[in-house]
């Protein structure tokens, strides 16, 4: 049985993160056996990207619903998509406490008190193609190889607390007077968004929905997206109309790779790809290899048999 995927967050004040969390767990538990993935909670909000078969992942919506109102706007925007996997997407279900949905460490950037204006998919292409418009990735360097807007910035982030800083020596509010931001799902250009409007940015814009929306809503033919896009589970990465796409991950380093890169002599699976076979030392090789063996002869089968008992 194929996999529901639903992405989703929404900025709203959580007071109670543990009384939450246990109750999530416990309606989980007695009411939706497929369901993996993760969910984060944070004073600010829920974040997260959870798998389950169609029927229990309408159960754990309909609840989530009833206590954090994640399909109704209300006074603050989130956003809520579906897509679909061949496979279990993810391996375990976790819920858990943060600080921060998305860490930035900057107070001011505070999506429940402002953020910029919201732009749907239908009216992103005309937005990107104004020329005074300074088009930016909110994403991190190993997402923005897999996939890109034509024109985009790309700040080379490793993580996203270092946008700030980007920002400081790269921006200028009295030079850029528009800016557009987008990423994976919407929340991380939102917070982004946040933050700019409380540095003096006046007109800052922002993709509903990410590129996730956009790839389910404009055709290939219309569409200024270049590549795919990375996601954070076992499908890598979705193209246009959400459709998975031909990449895996290094599960030594954590790399994207195409299918081309995984057909070099360099790609050992799980053990080495291009982007760290420099790296790799016989020892490493050794363990790497070792844990491999038993994922392929252990791990992966308790996970089918998991999968199986969903079913059923």
């Amino acid at each position: 049985m194929s996999y529901k995927v639903a992405a989703l967050y929404k900025f709203t004040p959580i007071t109670d993160i543990e009384s939450l969390r246990s109750d999530i767990y416990a309606f989980c538990e007695a009411n939706v056996p497929s369901i993996c993935g993760t969910l984060l909670l944070a004073p600010e909000g829920i974040n997260g990207t959870i798998g389950a078969h169609p029927d229990d992942m309408d159960k754990i919506i309909a609840f989530l619903d009833d206590r954090l109102q994640i399909l109704q706007s209300g006074n603050t925007i989130g956003e809520f998509k579906y897509s679909h996997a061949s496979e279990r997407p993810f391996n375990k279900f976790k819920v858990r406490p943060k600080k921060e949905l998305i860490t930035l460490r900057k107070p001011e950037a505070d999506p429940n008190q402002q953020v910029g204006q919201y732009v749907s998919p239908e009216d992103w292409n005309d937005l990107i193609n104004d020329p005074e418009v300074l088009l930016v990735d909110t994403r991190n360097d190993y997402e923005t190889k897999v996939g890109i807007f034509d024109g985009a910035i790309d700040p080379n982030m490793k993580i996203f607390t270092e946008f700030p800083d980007w920002v400081e020596q790269n921006l200028d509010p009295a030079k850029h007077k528009k800016v557009a931001m987008f990423c994976t799902g919407g929340i991380r250009c939102e917070k982004a968004s946040a933050y700019m409007l409380a540095h003096g940015f006046e007109n800052v814009y922002h993709l509903k929905g990410g590129i996730l929306k956009y790839l389910e809503t404009i055709p290939a033919d219309q569409s200024k997206w270049k590549g795919d896009c990375f996601v954070f589970d076992k499908r890598v990465a979705v193209g246009h109309g959400l459709k998975e796409g031909e990449w895996t991950i290094c599960h030594a380093c954590r790399e994207p790779l195409s299918k081309a890169e995984t057909e070099l002599p360099s790609y050992e699976q799980g053990v080495s790809c291009l982007h760290c076979i420099q790296d790799l030392t016989d020892e490493r090789a050794a363990m790497l290899r070792q844990r491999q063996h038993y994922y392929e002869n252990h791990y992966a089968k308790s996970l089918e048999n998991k999968n199986s008992e969903t079913r059923n």
